[in-house]
């Protein structure tokens, strides 16, 4: 009778420490990312998760404390399309190289470039490489991370260099312009404007801040599609026409 209520016992015991542990099991499975979106194996963007590294935290911190939340969560939606670009593509990219990427991407837009003369993306690419030697990446790395920012904006090049370039550029065109929109699936759409909000107000308001941006280098937008918005925030802008400088160089003086 005895060994039969201990047999007893043993199973409840067993019993009861199966029920304390499926749940811990669970809450690891549907855990939050750090930017507060809860994954499981059937989210759109569970095979896309932002990698939980030293070197992804300390880009998020650093573009944090310098961005806004217009450009921050543009950022961090750059990072979705372009992971899920090359998800869906089975192209190999390195999720920790492709965040960091994707957060300086717009990094020179931010107020600490405000005396630069140089283009954005430039500022952005240079900040981008620095950020990496100083984590100790190799500079192979670090270049393809700078030549991926710096190109970012320039059409018909970047899915010509390498594959994390052209997602990259691919992932901020989707954001901006919506390019590529019909080769996301709505419910990767639905997630990635549920972690990340897309205001209504963001045509309007990211064109107001690129504007802010780089009135002290109106220059530096000529022959890009940045002149664009020049034009259409202050009507005295003046695009530079290529055919003009063509055929007034000096060369046409014939001297």
């Amino acid at each position: 009778m005895r060994i039969r209520e201990t047999l007893r016992c043993i199973s409840l015991a067993l019993t009861l420490a199966a029920c304390v542990a499926a749940p811990c099991a669970h809450a690891q499975a549907i855990a939050p990312q750090r930017d507060g979106t809860v994954l499981n194996e059937r989210h759109p963007l569970s095979e896309t998760r932002i990698p939980d590294t030293a070197l992804a935290r300390d880009a998020a911190r650093a573009i944090r404390q310098a961005e806004g939340d217009l450009l921050f969560e543009h950022s961090m939606r750059v990072y979705y399309w372009a992971a899920l670009a090359a998800k869906r593509k089975g192209l190999p990219i390195d999720p920790e190289l492709l965040y960091v990427a994707a957060m300086f991407h717009d990094y020179g837009l931010t107020a600490g470039y405000g005396e630069s003369h140089l283009r954005f993306e430039v500022d952005g690419a240079n900040a981008a490489r620095e950020f990496l030697r100083r984590h100790g990446r190799p500079e192979a790395e670090a270049q393809r991370v700078w030549l991926s920012i710096a190109l970012h904006t320039t059409n018909g090049i970047s899915r010509h260099l390498d594959p994390f370039a052209q997602v990259l550029a691919e992932g901020a065109s989707m954001d901006l312009v919506g390019a590529g929109f019909g080769d996301f699936t709505s419910a990767q759409r639905r997630a990635v404007e549920a972690a990340h909000p897309r205001p209504a107000s963001f045509a309007e308001d990211f064109l107001r801040d690129v504007y802010e941006s780089l009135k002290h280098r109106p220059e530096t937008t000529q022959g890009t599609g940045l002149a664009d918005v020049m034009a259409s925030q202050d009507p005295a802008f003046q695009r530079r026409d290529f055919s003009s400088l063509v055929r007034h160089s000096p060369w046409a003086s014939g001297n």
